[in-house]
């Protein structure tokens, strides 16, 4: 294994052209790419507003200072010159500057395919498939149930066959039929064989991210140096709101950050509960607990990959439950897009929404949380497809439903939408026309009407009788049918079998040896 870069090894491959392909009979979608948001930015902020969230958050590091319950990152940040009181960490603005000056405003990603690789920042957006929550629905099952590793592949199956989804955020759901203490070696090792794209690790301690870290290494045919020349994965941690970040979490970042792995700091800061109950207030606890972590990671080693994630909603105040798409949301996104840029650093925010099922609130609230992170310049979609009850709930109807929001957004983003060549103003094709004809049958409608416009995938444009006519299938029972005739015919990408076989040995040889503790 001396190749410099994820590779496949001579041999026979498991796999066939459905998995790499994406196509199912019935539809096609549009081919892998990489959307760049050329729009510009919806900045609510003044510039003196960035300035009262950035010194917000200076005031809050400096005078009130961050919780820190793992004691190596204590020591280090005491090496550093910060001020430590018991658990309390004391940040100076000098030193958090100074070390989030070191983390690159972009970074790539480069996955076992090397097809697959991807930019974090620069205008690229990237969507990514939801995560981890515990239950599952489906329209077959009619009700909520605990996830299970079948149903995690399935959804893992969906990751790879749509081109509009970049990355796997994490267990898509968290199989609880798999003991917690090796579950991360068996959803690995499915992740790493039914996808071939840029990968997650949970810091949820030492062995976790040690395992991950080494399959990925595994899966890319690698050496230990070429994995460390540059990030192949990325972990996402959040703080413990308010103004905590707790031991496992912070364990996994210090590893992944030795190793040159991306970083996610991501701060869950819900108005009014565990944040303050105005935006700018949330924002700006958020930007503390976030720069912190990039601030340890820089340390530690100075140019490691780093991003910072928004997830600042609101309550409801009615039921202390968590709202998500709303307008609240949104600004609060955007937001923290202005102070992302700011400090030059790539941003993560989600798809989210919480709906029980997928119907039309599901897809609304999931909608204003999608455009709010290409409104507000975000790098990074976590939870783009299949999120429901405010993360306890993954189902893969919702999954193809949100998957025909995120194409159509790509699609928004393609520039031939609004390029102004010649043939694009078609002066002649008016003049072919006139003013008494019709464009449907002319050359320039027929050289591009099968690329011209967006075709949907469980999107029903026929009108009403039509729709009767075809036996009334509501959106959802379409995506269901979808999502049935996408496993039927699905075939993993492509694994060297050595490979494979040298993953499958590695789980073993973990599990023999008892997996991960499970004490917090």
């Amino acid at each position: 294994m001396a190749d410099e870069t994820p590779t496949s090894r001579k041999g026979k491959r498991g796999g066939g052209r459905a998995g790499r392909r994406g196509r199912v009979s019935g539809f096609g979608q549009p081919d892998w790419r990489i959307p760049i948001n050329t729009d510009r930015p919806t900045e609510p902020l003044s510039a003196e507003g960035v300035a009262c969230i950035h010194d917000g958050a200076m005031r809050i590091l400096e005078e009130i200072g961050i919780e820190f319950f793992n004691a190596e990152s204590r020591d280090i940040l005491k090496e550093a010159g910060c001020k430590v009181d018991g658990e309390r960490v004391f940040m100076g603005r000098a030193f958090v500057m100074e070390m989030v000056g070191k983390a690159p405003s972009s970074w790539t990603l480069t996955p076992r395919n090397l097809d697959r690789q991807l930019t974090m920042g620069d205008n690229h957006v990237l969507f990514g498939s939801v995560a981890s929550p515990p239950n599952y629905w489906d329209l077959e099952l009619g009700r909520k149930v605990p996830g299970t590793r079948a149903q995690c592949a399935d959804l893992l199956r969906l990751t790879q066959f749509f081109n509009c989804m970049h990355f796997t955020s994490g267990y898509p759901v968290e199989p609880q039929d798999i003991h917690a203490s090796i579950r991360h070696l068996d959803v690995m090792f499915d992740t790493l064989t039914l996808t071939d794209k840029v990968v997650h690790s949970y810091s949820l301690g030492k062995e976790r991210v040690e395992d991950v870290m080494e399959m990925v290494r595994i899966a890319g045919g690698m050496t230990h140096e070429a994995f460390e020349a540059r990030p192949h994965m990325f972990t996402n941690i959040n703080s413990t709101s308010p103004l905590k970040h707790d031991e496992p979490m912070m364990d996994g970042w210090m590893r992944m950050a030795r190793r040159n792995q991306g970083l996610v700091v991501t701060p869950f800061t819900l108005a009014g509960a565990m944040a303050p109950v105005t935006m700018a207030g949330a924002v700006a606890q958020s930007v503390a607990e976030a720069l912190c972590a990039v601030a340890l990671a820089q340390y530690i080693q100075p140019g490691v990959p780093c991003a910072i994630g928004t997830f600042t909603s609101n309550v409801d105040m009615k039921s202390g439950a968590p709202a998500f798409g709303t307008p609240e949301y949104m600004r609060a996104t955007q937001m923290t897009g202005q102070m992302a840029r700011f400090y030059e650093l790539p941003m993560r925010a989600s798809g989210v929404c919480a709906a029980n099922v997928p119907d039309g609130q599901a897809m609304w609230e999931t909608s204003n949380s999608l455009w709010s992170a290409i409104q507000s310049g975000t790098n990074m979609v976590y939870h783009a497809a299949g999120w429901l009850e405010g993360g306890l709930i993954a189902s893969p109807e919702k999954f193809i439903m949100d998957c025909e929001v995120v194409q159509m957004i790509q699609r928004y983003l393609e520039p031939a939408i609004w390029s102004t060549e010649e043939e694009d103003v078609a002066l002649d094709a008016i003049r072919e026309v006139g003013s008494e004809g019709h464009f449907f049958g002319i050359d320039h409608t027929q050289d591009r009407y099968t690329t011209a416009f967006y075709q949907p995938i469980v999107s029903d444009w026929r009108n009403f009788e039509a729709f009767q006519d075809a036996g009334e299938v509501w959106t959802a029972e379409r995506a269901h049918h979808t999502f049935k005739e996408i496993l039927s015919q699905y075939e993993e990408p492509p694994m060297d079998v050595a490979i494979r076989d040298e993953l499958a040995a590695f789980v073993a040889k973990r599990k023999e040896e008892g997996g991960a503790p499970t004490d917090f």
